[in-house]
């Protein structure tokens, strides 16, 4: 499966639903609820992630991240959190940190399954998506992937139960770890009790050192600024 490709041109999607939502805003319509209605609303809102983003209320989906490289600049992101991080431990602590950005193909790949996975949970956290907007999702998937197993994947993970333990035995590498919590954060509204719930939860099966954890945080708010 070629996870990497089809989370690339999610965040292509990613960048259009913040020009349309942006276009939107100015002409004083209704945001992402407008956006999201039906399948025109749908392809309008960012295609596959604007339905799973639904209508997080102020979410900007990592703003600069999107805008400015997508994937790559999650990894850059990722990067600069875990150095910050790893400067405030000792110096056996230290070393380059192998954020998404950094990697060969093959790794890249893997750091690429994990993301997708984390995405598409913190997207369920509210239990917004019912079986509509699953078929929506899907049919958006197979537009951007002729991959069969690819697409029964995200189906499969779409139909998850959400259990933050699950997701966190993807994260084979602190920065993995890392990554998938700086993802989750972008994509969820931490006004919502369940989202943010879900979030510390994630945070504690990916044992995440709280000083990492506020550093991640931090670095997400900076870029959605």
């Amino acid at each position: 499966m070629n996870t990497k490709g089809l989370l690339d041109q999610l965040f292509k999607q990613g960048s259009e639903l913040l020009s349309a939502n942006s276009k939107t805003s100015a002409s004083g319509s209704s945001g992402f609820g407008g956006l999201l209605s039906g399948k025109a609303g749908a392809a309008l809102g960012g295609g596959a992630l604007g339905l799973l983003l639904g209508s997080k209320k102020g979410r900007k989906m990592g703003g600069k991240i999107l805008t400015y490289g997508g994937l790559a600049a999650l990894g850059v992101v990722a990067y600069k959190a875990y150095s910050n991080y790893q400067q405030q431990q000792s110096a056996a602590a230290r070393g380059e940190p192998q954020t998404i950005d950094r990697l060969p193909a093959p790794q890249a790949e893997q750091h690429s399954h994990a993301i997708l996975r984390a995405i598409i949970a913190a997207a369920k956290a509210d239990g917004h998506i019912d079986d509509r907007e699953r078929e929506l999702i899907d049919n958006e998937i197979a537009r951007l992937t002729s991959d069969g197993s690819l697409q029964q994947w995200f189906d499969a993970e779409l139909r998850k139960p959400l259990d933050p333990a699950d997701i966190a035995t993807s994260a084979s590498t602190p920065e993995m770890a890392a990554e998938m919590y700086l993802a989750s954060v972008l994509v969820v509204d931490e006004e919502n009790f369940m989202e943010r719930s879900y979030l510390t939860e994630l945070a504690r099966q990916l044992k995440l050192d709280p000083a990492l954890k506020a550093e991640l945080e931090q670095q997400a708010r900076q870029a959605t600024a």
